[in-house]
C-alpha cells in the first residue's frame, strides 16, 4: 500500500462529492459537496485545490457504470470529468473506479444513521465519495496495485453497448 493522502469524487448531474484519506491510505472521510458548474469549471477548481492542499497522491473518480457493466450517459459525463481533472493536475494520478450502486449504499446508510432525507442530500454526495475512496484503497491495500483504469492512459476497459455495435470506442 503506498502512502499518502488521496481523493475521492463522486460527480453527479448537480453535485460532486469529494473525499480524503489519512496519509497511510486507511480511512476514507467526507470533505465537501461542490456544486456542479460544466460550463464554468468551478467545481473543478475546487478539486485540484483540495489536491493541492493536502497534497494528495491520486484522485480516484467514480464511474457509474450500468448493472450490466456497460458505460451510458452519467459513466461519460464522468470520464470527461476526470479527463478535463487529468488535464489540469499534470503528475498527479487520476484513477476512474467502477462505482456501481455507491450512491444506493449512501442513501441506505444515510437511512439506518436516521437522517432525514431532505437533510441528507448534500451529504450523500460526500457519503458516495466515501464509498469509492474507501473501495479503492481496499482494493490496493488487497491486491498491492492502484485501483480502477488510469484516465490517460490505456484505452477504456467499458465501452456502451451502442459503440461496440458501432465499432467505436
Amino acid at each position: 500500500m503506498r502512502d499518502g493522502v488521496r481523493l475521492g469524487v463522486d460527480v453527479g448531474s448537480v453535485r460532486v462529492g469529494v473525499a480524503a484519506c489519512d496519509p497511510a491510505g486507511a480511512i476514507a472521510t467526507p470533505v465537501a459537496t461542490l456544486t456542479r458548474a460544466p460550463a464554468k469549471g468551478t467545481d473543478l477548481d475546487a478539486v485540484v485545490l483540495e489536491v493541492h492542499d493536502r497534497n494528495a497522491i491520486e484522485v480516484v473518480v467514480g464511474l457509474p457504470l450500468t448493472l450490466s457493466g456497460d458505460e451510458g450517459p452519467a459513466a461519460q459525463i464522468a470520464r470527461a470529468w476526470a479527463t478535463e481533472l487529468h488535464r489540469r493536475l499534470p503528475g498527479v494520478p487520476v484513477r476512474l473506479v467502477d462505482e456501481r450502486l455507491t450512491t444506493v449504499d449512501a442513501h441506505r446508510a444515510m437511512r439506518d444513521a436516521g437522517v432525514d432525507q431532505r437533510a441528507s442530500r448534500k451529504m450523500i454526495d460526500q457519503q458516495a465519495a466515501v464509498l469509492i475512496l474507501q473501495v479503492a484503497l481496499d482494493s490496493e491495500r488487497n491486491s498491492g496495485n492502484p485501483a480502477g483504469e488510469s484516465v490517460g492512459g490505456r484505452k477504456p476497459r467499458h465501452r456502451s453497448r451502442r459503440a461496440n455495435a458501432e465499432g467505436q470506442s
